[in-house]
Order: C-alpha cells, then structure tokens, then sequence
C-alpha cells in the first residue's frame, strides 16, 4: 500500500511552524510529509513549481496526495477589497 504524500508549502514564520507542528501530530504511519519553505525555495525548484501548479496563493497550505485541499484554495489577497478598504487612496 503506498503511503498518502502530505505536502505542506510553507513561509518559514513561526505560524507555518505551528501548523507544520499540528499536521505532523495528526498524521499516521500511513502518511509521508514533505514540508516545503517556499521562502528558503528548493535546490530543484521543485517547490515553487508544485506551489504554481496547484495554484497556491498564500501560506500555509497543504495538498494531500497531489491536490490542495480545499481549506487552502482561493485565499491570498484580493485587490479590489484592498482598494474598497482604502488602499491607494
């Protein structure tokens, strides 16, 4: 049986950390996570290209057996609610 791959992208801050922390605690012998510090990047690029295909936005996020799971799609910033709260004005 092949282990479920946890992927989980992150910023190198301590709340990454932390999540990186409770995902690792949550996990069971039948799982292998790969943490990637997208601020530190890869020797392959193999992290920054993986955040690009699944379409990444902000961090932390985790994709489980190679897709993001949903509580980390659509999030990152919206420019248009920016502006709404005053940015550039």
């Amino acid at each position: 049986m092949a282990k479920r791959l946890i992927e989980v992208f992150t910023g190198g801050c301590f709340i990454c950390e932390n999540a990186v922390e409770e995902i690792k605690a949550a996990t069971c012998p039948n799982c292998e996570v790969k943490v990637y510090d997208l601020s530190k990047g890869c020797e392959t690029n193999e992290c920054k290209e993986k955040a690009k295909q699944y379409g990444i936005k902000s961090v932390p996020a985790v994709a489980i057996d190679g897709k993001l799971v949903d509580c980390c799609s659509n999030r990152g910033i919206n420019i248009e609610a920016l502006k709404r709260a005053g940015l550039g004005q």
